[in-house]
């Protein structure tokens, strides 16, 4: 998949699945795309959710495939980001330096 189709992606986000996610306090995030899989994050109230997996499939897989065939899955992160973890670093490395 190419650039394009990370801006159908980001459409279809924006358009189908955002708005329904952010009826219940949470969004969702791409981490990457490779070999034509989809690596995402639910984030807010989302993220922690018991019922995750069940979004995952019958919002958001559904509609980015039906969006785009091409697309073979979509999976679900889980865990600390990496931006996170990055930030936390950040805050112990100037807290050793004080």
């Amino acid at each position: 998949m190419n650039k394009a189709a990370m801006e159908e992606i980001e459409r279809v986000l924006e358009e189908n699945v955002r708005p329904e996610l952010a009826r219940h306090g949470g969004d969702i995030q791409v981490e990457g795309l490779e070999n034509d899989v989809l690596r995402v994050r639910l984030l807010g109230r989302c993220s922690g959710c018991p019922s995750a997996e069940l979004t995952m499939e019958s919002l958001v897989e559904e509609k980015l495939r039906a969006a785009i065939p091409a697309l073979k899955g979509v999976v679900l992160v889980t865990g600390v980001s990496d931006a996170l973890l990055e930030q936390a670093r950040q805050l112990l490395q100037e807290r050793h330096s004080s």
